[in-house]
C-alpha cells in the first residue's frame, strides 16, 4: 500500500511540474507573440470586437478601433472591417457603434464594412471571412490587443483568413492589475481551443 501511495504522490507530483510548465511556457509565449506586428499593405484590417452598451463604445474597443483607423490612413488597409453584434441589454451591435466612431474620426463610409451577427473571437473571423469572399479580398491585417493577439491568429488561421498580426499599440491593459487577469484567461482559452481544434 506504501508503494503505491508513494507511486501516487510521484505521478501527482511530475503532472503537477507539468503543468505549472505548460502555463509559464504558454504564457511566455503570448507575451512574446503581442509583441509582433507584422503590418504591411493588405485588402482589409479586421479589428475584433471588445464590447459597447448603446453606442458607448468600451475604452478597450476604442483602442483597437483607432488602431484600425491608423493602419487606413497610412495605408497599410484599403477598406476597414468592424465585428461584433448585439451584447445583452444593448440595442445596437457593438460593430454599429464602431462604424459610427469611425465616421467621427473622418472616414468615409464607403471604406467601412460591419458584420453584426458575431459574439465571440471565432466568429469575429467566420462573418469577416464571409465579407472577404464577397468582396474578394485576399489578405488581412487582425487588429486586437497584444495578449490576445496569439489565439486570435491561431482561429484566423483555422478560418481561411489570410491574417497578419497587428495589435494595438495603445492597449488599454497596461499595469499589472489588469494584465495578469486577462493573461491568465488567454493561456485557458487558447490552451483549451488549441485541444478542440485537434478534435474538430
Amino acid at each position: 500500500m506504501e508503494k503505491k501511495s508513494g507511486n501516487g504522490f510521484v505521478l501527482f507530483a511530475i503532472g503537477l511540474i507539468f503543468t505549472f510548465l505548460v502555463l509559464i511556457g504558454t504564457g511566455i509565449s503570448i507575451i512574446q507573440y503581442g509583441r509582433i506586428d507584422e503590418k504591411r499593405p493588405c485588402d482589409v484590417a479586421i479589428v475584433l470586437g471588445a464590447g459597447t452598451y448603446n453606442g458607448e463604445i468600451s475604452a478597450v474597443y476604442r483602442e483597437r478601433i483607432n488602431h484600425g483607423i491608423w493602419l487606413w490612413e497610412n495605408g497599410y488597409a484599403d477598406y476597414l472591417i468592424f465585428t461584433g453584434g448585439y451584447g445583452e441589454g444593448s440595442n445596437m451591435a457593438d460593430s454599429a457603434a464602431a462604424r459610427a466612431y469611425a465616421l467621427s474620426q473622418g472616414v468615409p463610409g464607403e471604406y467601412i464594412y460591419i458584420e453584426e451577427a458575431s459574439t465571440i473571437t471565432e466568429e469575429n473571423f467566420s462573418e469577416s471571412k464571409k465579407l472577404m469572399d464577397e468582396y474578394g479580398w485576399q489578405t488581412a491585417l487582425v487588429v486586437s490587443d497584444p495578449l490576445h493577439m496569439k489565439r486570435a491568429m491561431l482561429m484566423a488561421k483555422d478560418y481561411g483568413v489570410e491574417g497578419y498580426s497587428s495589435p494595438t499599440p495603445t492597449t488599454m491593459y497596461r499595469s499589472l492589475k489588469t494584465k495578469i487577469p486577462f493573461l491568465i484567461r488567454e493561456e485557458f482559452y487558447y490552451i483549451g481551443y488549441s485541444v478542440i481544434r485537434l478534435f474538430v
